[in-house]
C-alpha cells in the first residue's frame, strides 16, 4: 500500500512539473507569438517528421538488439519479437509512472519466454548502469564541444542580474580548490562517512554502476563488440532525431549535427524532470536552439513536434504490443 501511495505520489509530481512548464511558456506568451508557434508548427515539412518516426522505433528496435544479448550468458534466448514488445510497453509505461516499465517489460518476458523476474531484472540493472556511463560521457564530450557557445549564453544570462562575474581563470582555479578540498575530507572522514547509510547507498551504486559495466566484458568477444556497436547505432540514431527535425522548418534548414547534439543534451534534461518530458522537453529544446540565435517560435515548434513524433510512436506500438502480450498471457492461461 506505502509502495503504491509512492508510484502515485511519484506520477503526481511529475505530471504536475510537465503541466507547469506548459502554463509557465503559454503564460508569458502574447497572442501574436502563440500564432507565431502555430504558423511555424503548420509549416513544417511532414516528411522529415515521418523520418523521425522512422529513426526512433529503429533506435528502440537496436536497444531490444542490445538487450538480447544480455540473456545468453543466463541461458535463454528470448525471440526479437518479444524484447521489441517488451522495451515499447517499457517506454508506454513510463509515461504513466516514472520506472514502472522496467519492471513491466521484465514482467512482458516472463509471460511470452518463461524467463524468471529476478534474472530479466538483473540483465535490465545492467542495461542501465551502461546507459548512465554512456551518458555521463556523452554530456562530457558535449560540454568540450559547446563550452565556447554555453560560456556566453550563461554570462549573458547572469550577467543582467549580478554586477560582476568571476572570470574563466577565476572558476577553474576555484573547481581545482573544491577537488582538492573534496579529496582531503574524504581521505580523512572516509570511515566515519561510512556510518552513514545514505552514504554507503551511493558509494554501493557507483560500485554496482562498475560491476555492471564490467559484466559486459564478460559476454564474449563478439556480444561485447556487437553491444557496443549497438550503444553507438542507439545514441547516434537520438541526436540524428534532432538533426533531422531541424530540417522540417525553414530557419532551422541545413543546421549541422552540432545544434543536434546540444537538442540531445537538454532534451535528455527535459526527459528527467517532467512526466515523459512533457512541457519541459519543448522548453528545454527551445532554450538549446536560442544558442544557435534561432526565434522562441521555430524553437518551441521544433521541440513539441520531436516531442510528439517521439512519443506517438511510443503509444501507437506500445499500446499494440500491450495487447499483443495479454492475448499471450490468455493464450497460455487457457492452455
Amino acid at each position: 500500500m506505502k509502495k503504491r501511495l509512492g508510484d502515485i505520489l511519484k506520477f503526481v509530481v511529475f505530471l504536475g512539473i510537465g503541466i507547469f512548464f506548459i502554463y509557465w511558456f503559454l503564460l508569458k506568451l502574447d497572442k501574436s507569438e502563440r500564432d507565431a508557434i502555430w504558423a511555424s508548427f503548420l509549416s513544417a515539412k511532414w516528411g522529415w517528421v515521418a523520418l523521425v518516426m522512422l529513426s526512433s522505433i529503429v533506435a528502440h528496435f537496436v536497444r531490444a538488439l542490445r538487450w538480447r544479448l544480455l540473456f545468453k550468458p543466463i541461458g535463454h534466448n528470448p525471440s526479437i519479437n518479444h524484447t521489441f514488445g517488451a522495451v515499447m510497453v517499457t517506454y508506454l509505461a513510463n509515461l504513466a509512472f516514472p520506472r514502472l516499465g522496467e519492471v513491466m517489460r521484465c514482467a512482458m518476458l516472463r509471460t511470452s519466454d518463461k524467463i524468471p523476474m529476478e534474472k530479466s531484472i538483473g540483465t535490465v540493472v545492467t542495461e542501465r548502469l551502461f546507459d548512465t556511463l554512456m551518458f555521463v560521457l556523452i554530456v562530457t564530450l558535449g560540454v568540450l564541444l559547446m563550452f565556447s557557445s554555453v560560456k556566453d549564453f550563461l554570462y549573458d544570462a547572469l550577467s543582467q542580474k549580478f554586477s560582476s562575474l568571476p572570470t574563466l581563470a577565476g572558476i577553474a582555479a576555484g573547481g581545482v580548490v573544491l577537488l582538492v578540498v573534496l579529496l582531503i575530507l574524504y581521505k580523512v572522514f572516509h570511515e566515519k562517512l561510512e556510518q552513514f547509510k545514505l552514504y554507503r547507498k551511493v558509494a554501493d551504486m557507483v560500485r554496482g554502476c562498475f560491476d555492471g559495466v564490467k559484466s559486459i566484458l564478460h559476454l564474449g568477444p563478439k556480444p561485447t563488440v556487437l553491444f557496443i556497436v549497438y550503444s553507438l547505432i542507439i545514441y547516434f540514431l537520438y541526436i540524428a532525431g534532432g538533426w533531422i527535425i531541424l530540417q522540417a522548418f525553414a530557419d532551422t534548414a541545413g543546421m549541422g549535427m552540432q545544434p543536434a547534439f546540444v537538442i540531445y543534451l537538454f532534451g535528455s534534461v527535459g526527459m528527467m524532470i517532467s512526466q515523459g518530458g512533457l512541457g519541459a522537453f519543448p522548453v528545454l529544446v527551445w532554450q538549446a536552439l536560442a544558442l544557435y540565435g534561432i526565434s522562441e517560435s521555430t524553437g518551441l515548434a521544433c521541440g513539441w513536434m520531436l516531442w510528439s513524433a517521439q512519443q506517438a510512436i511510443v503509444i501507437v506500438v506500445g499500446l499494440a504490443y500491450q495487447v499483443y502480450f495479454s492475448l499471450l498471457k490468455k493464450k497460455n492461461t487457457e492452455a
